[in-house]
């Protein structure tokens, strides 16, 4: 898949959403914090699109800020699970259709549970659309709503942040 196939999927699924967006594309970054500058943001209004399989078969997206890290132990808990991995690259691509650094649940290609860290409800926030180094901002209160996530503590400060 292209670079413009995976954002034209990605856009067009907030449109069918009717999730307003405004876009920004900024070419690929080396950090965090180079990304929120070149999107105008703080660092903890970018939100990473996890992948996490519970079981064979049986996936989620995770929805984290970028300076924070999400919980194994609270995620764990949360769905009831002792044991959950992250997939490759190749198992996550095969699952949303999109590689890793462009992953979001807009246009996967499985329609996956969606858990958003309590903090992403009640703010703006910026999230990968498809491509590297593409963007899109948008209500947390709209991506909850659209995706039917789960809210919930499920994130630790990041040591790194």
């Amino acid at each position: 898949m292209t670079p413009a196939a995976g954002e034209e999927r990605a856009l067009g699924a907030l449109t069918a959403y009717g999730i307003p967006y405004a876009v920004t594309r900024h070419g690929r970054v080396g950090s965090l914090a180079e990304a929120a500058a070149l999107r105008g943001v703080q660092p903890g209004d970018i939100i990473k699109t996890l992948v996490v399989r519970r079981g064979e078969g049986d996936h989620l997206f995770v929805l984290v800020p970028g300076d924070r890290e999400f919980s194994w132990p609270k995620l764990r808990a949360l769905l009831g699970v002792n044991r959950m991995t992250m997939p490759g690259a190749d198992e996550a691509r095969e699952v949303t259709g999109y590689e890793r650094g462009t992953i979001t649940p807009f246009g996967s290609l499985r329609a996956l549970p969606v858990i958003a860290d309590a903090s992403v409800a009640g703010r703006t926030i910026s999230m990968g659309a498809g491509a590297h180094g593409v963007a899109v901002t948008v209500s947390g209160d709209e991506v909850i709503r659209a995706l039917g996530a789960t809210v919930a503590d499920i994130s630790d400060v990041s040591p790194t942040a």
